[in-house]
C-alpha cells in the first residue's frame, strides 16, 4: 500500500516512520535508505533545508493500465524545500536506474568552493536498464551550480540526463522537464547524452522540455541529444553572461544528433558566447529539425546556425538534412563587437554539407551597429567545417530589414535559392531574387525600434497596405498559422514575413 513519507529537517527524527507530519523523518540519508514503491510520496516540509545528495531508490509502475509514479513534493506553507549539494557531490539530486518518478517544487543548488567539471543540480541517468518511462521534473528552482566553463572538460549544468550501457541498450520514453527555473548554472541549462552515433542509434522518445526559464547561464541553454521527436516549447533563455574564454562556443536552443525535433514558441535573448552565440541552431547528425514561432533577440552571435562537419560521416553522422525554419522573428541579433571573433556574427550561418534546408516567412531586423567592427552579414554560406558546402538551401517569403545595411557571403554552395523575399535598406552582394519586394513592408507599429520590443507583433505585423501582403509563395506543409496564431489564408497566397495582417484589416 502506498504511503506518504514526510521529511522535516527542523523537528523530524530518523527514528520515526515518516508517515505523518508529526512523525517525519529528519534527513535525506534516511530517505536514501528506503526503497520506495509505486504510488509513494516523499514530502519535504516547506522552508526546510538539507545538505548532501538526494538519491532515492525504487520505481513506480503501471497499475491497472495507469501510471503510478513515485512523487517527491513539498508540504506545508513557505519556500520550496532546499536541497544543497554544497559542491560535495556531482549532483545534488540523482535519479539513477529508476522509472515512473515525478519530482516537483524543490529548490536545488550545488555550489562548491571551487568550480568542478560535470557538476550539476539534477542528474537523471540510466545504464544497462532498458526503457525508463515517465520521468517528470516540474516546478524546480535550480541555481548556483559551479561546473566548468570548458565544454571539453565536461562543463556542468542545471539539469543533465544521460542514457547508456553496453549490455542493455537504455533510453528514456516520456521524459518531461517543465516549468523549472534555472539560474546562474555553469556551464549549461538543460543537456543530455545518449546513443547518438548512427551505428548504435537508440533514440530517446517522447521528450518534452516546456515552459522553463533559464537565466544567467553562459553556455548552451537547451540541447536535446540522441532523441527522436523531442518537443522544446515555450521556454525562455535570457541574460547569458560572457564567461567562457575566447573560442568557447555555445548557443541558446538546439538539437544535436536528433531526428524530428520541434523547437517552437521559445524566446532566447542576450547570448554572449565568444563563439557561435546564436539564439537557435540545427546542428550536425540531425534530420528534419523544425524551428518555428520563436523570438530571438539581442544574441551577439546571430539568430541561427545550421551546420554539419564535412569530415565526419556514416556510420557516426547521417548529416544535417531537412531543417525547416519558419515564422520566427529576429531582432537586434548578430552584433558581436568584442573578443577574438568580433564582427563575425551573421544572422544566418549555414556551414558545411547541410542539405535541403528551407528558411521561410521569417523576419530579421537589425538596428544601427554599435561598432564599426560589426560586419552586418545577413547570410553566410561557408565550408569551414570539413571543407564541404551547403546544398539546396531555400530562402523564401522572408523580410530582411537593416538600418545600416546587410551583406552576404557565398562561395561554392550548391542550389541556394532566394525568392519572394522583402529587402529593406542596403543589401551588399545580394543574391538574385526574381520576385523580390524592394518596398517598405508597411508595418502597423513601425518606429524603427532601437530596443527589441517585448511584443514583436505590436511592431512588425503587416498593415493592409503592405506590399508584402499576399506576395509570398505557398509552401507545402506550412503549419497553417503565423507567428501569433493567425490562420494562413486559403483564398490567396501567403504574405511575406512571419505575421499576416490581422483578420478584417
Amino acid at each position: 500500500m502506498a504511503g506518504n513519507y514526510h521529511v522535516d529537517s527542523r523537528s523530524g527524527s530518523d527514528a520515526n516512520d515518516g508517515l505523518s507530519p508529526n512523525r517525519a523523518w529528519k534527513s535525506m540519508e534516511r530517505v536514501n535508505r528506503e526503497t520506495f514503491q509505486p504510488g509513494d510520496r516523499i514530502l519535504f516540509r516547506a522552508g526546510s533545508r538539507y545538505t548532501g545528495q538526494l538519491r532515492p531508490s525504487g520505481s513506480g509502475a503501471v497499475v491497472d493500465g495507469k501510471p503510478r509514479p513515485i512523487v517527491i513534493d513539498s508540504y506545508g506553507k513557505g519556500k520550496r524545500p532546499r536541497i544543497d549539494g554544497e559542491g560535495r557531490t556531482r549532483a545534488a539530486l540523482l535519479l539513477s536506474n529508476v522509472e515512473y518518478w515525478e519530482v516537483r517544487n524543490l529548490e536545488i543548488t550545488n555550489e562548491g568552493e571551487n568550480p568542478a567539471p560535470n557538476r550539476t543540480g539534477v542528474a537523471v541517468e540510466i545504464e544497462d536498464f532498458g526503457t525508463a518511462h515517465h520521468i517528470v521534473l516540474s516546478g524546480l528552482y535550480i541555481h548556483d551550480v559551479n561546473g566548468s566553463h570548458r565544454k571539453k572538460d565536461g562543463g556542468g549544468a542545471g539539469i543533465d540526463w544521460h542514457n547508456g550501457g553496453s549490455k542493455v541498450k537504455s533510453r528514456f520514453e516520456g521524459l518531461t522537464i517543465e516549468n523549472c527555473r534555472i539560474a546562474r548554472c555553469v556551464r549549461n541549462g538543460i543537456t543530455n547524452g545518449g546513443y547518438w552515433q548512427r551505428n548504435v542509434w537508440h533514440p530517446n522518445l517522447n521528450v518534452v522540455i516546456r515552459g522553463n526559464l533559464i537565466e544567467g547561464v553562459p553556455g548552451d541553454g537547451i540541447v536535446p541529444a540522441a532523441c527522436d521527436g523531442a518537443l522544446v516549447e515555450r521556454n525562455v533563455m535570457r541574460d547569458c553572461p560572457r564567461l567562457p574564454a575566447d573560442g568557447g562556443g555555445a548557443a541558446g536552443i538546439w538539437p544535436w544528433s536528433s531526428d524530428n525535433s520541434v523547437i517552437q514558441f521559445n524566446e532566447v535573448s542576450g547570448h554572449k558566447a565568444p563563439w557561435d552565440g546564436q539564439g537557435f541552431d540545427s546542428d550536425w547528425n540531425c534530420r528534419n529539425t523544425l524551428i518555428q514561432y520563436n523570438y530571438s533577440h539581442d544574441n551577439e552571435g546571430g539568430f541561427l546556425l545550421i551546420c554539419n562537419p564535412g569530415d565526419t560521416g556514416m556510420p557516426m553522422n547521417i548529416g544535417n538534412i531537412g531543417t525547416v525554419v519558419r515564422y520566427n522573428v529576429s531582432v537586434n541579433d548578430g552584433l558581436r563587437a568584442t573578443g577574438e571573433h568580433a564582427g563575425f556574427s551573421p544572422a544566418f550561418h549555414v556551414s558545411g554539407p547541410v542539405k535541403q534546408t528551407r528558411i521561410y516567412n521569417n523576419l530579421v531586423y537589425a538596428p544601427r551597429k554599435r561598432s564599426p567592427k560589426i560586419e552586418g552579414t545577413l547570410v553566410r554560406m561557408d565550408s569551414w567545417w570539413g571543407s564541404r558546402w551547403p546544398e539546396d538551401t531555400l530562402f523564401a517569403n522572408n523580410i530582411f530589414l537593416s538600418a545600416d545595411g546587410f551583406r552576404y557571403v557565398f562561395g561554392s554552395d550548391l542550389g541556394t535559392v532566394f525568392t519572394n523575399n522583402c529587402y529593406g535598406g542596403l543589401h551588399e552582394n545580394a543574391p538574385p531574387d526574381p520576385r523580390a519586394v524592394l518596398k517598405d513592408p508597411a508595418f502597423i507599429g513601425w518606429k524603427a525600434p532601437s530596443r527589441s520590443p517585448a511584443d514583436p507583433a505590436a511592431v512588425f505585423r503587416l498593415s493592409a497596405k503592405s506590399p508584402c501582403m499576399g506576395a509570398g509563395v505557398r509552401m507545402a506543409d506550412d503549419g497553417g498559422r503565423d507567428f501569433c496564431g493567425v490562420g494562413l489564408p486559403e483564398d490567396r497566397s501567403p504574405s511575406i514575413g512571419p505575421l499576416e495582417p490581422e483578420p478584417g484589416r
